[in-house]
């Protein structure tokens, strides 16, 4: 029988409550940047998908919804390169969040990024990065804490 897991959050709620303040300026970059609610939450979905964080893709899945994405776009999402359902925006900043969490090696690292800046501004580049590193910081939190999913 294994232990039950520790809440990170519920151990150290001074630690989650300086990040929560981290995500919140986070959020405050990416609409300053002019990236729209749901690309954020597609952007959180994504990186929730690769890293299997059932807690957070719960959750992003659900606020992506009432920010107005489709039940298609979110059922393609995993295959979001073969389809048209994204326009370039979407796709670069896809592409951008997938390797942020992925970290694949240093070519294609570079072959993204170059793409994704000629596609993106300069603050919507450093705003998707933030946003990939957040949503990739927080399903670590749920993953570890093994955050639960309820009905």
């Amino acid at each position: 029988m294994t232990q039950p897991h520790v809440y990170i959050d519920k151990q150290s709620p001074a630690v989650y409550r300086a990040f929560g303040q981290a995500a919140t300026a986070v959020t405050d970059a990416a609409q300053a940047a002019e990236l729209s609610r749901t690309l954020v939450e597609l952007i959180n979905v994504r990186v929730s998908q690769i890293n299997g964080c059932a807690f957070c893709l719960d959750l992003h899945t659900r606020r992506a919804i009432a920010a107005g994405e489709t039940s298609n776009r979110l059922a393609t999402l995993p295959a979001w390169r073969d389809t048209e359902l994204f326009d370039d925006v979407e796709r670069a900043a896809l592409r951008l969040a997938e390797v942020v969490t992925t970290l694949p090696d240093h070519d294609t690292q570079e072959r993204e990024y170059e793409h994704a800046r000629s596609v993106l501004t300069d603050d919507q580049v450093a705003a998707v990065i933030w946003v990939s590193i957040t949503i990739n910081a927080y399903n670590r939190v749920s993953i570890l804490s093994r955050h639960p999913v309820r009905q």
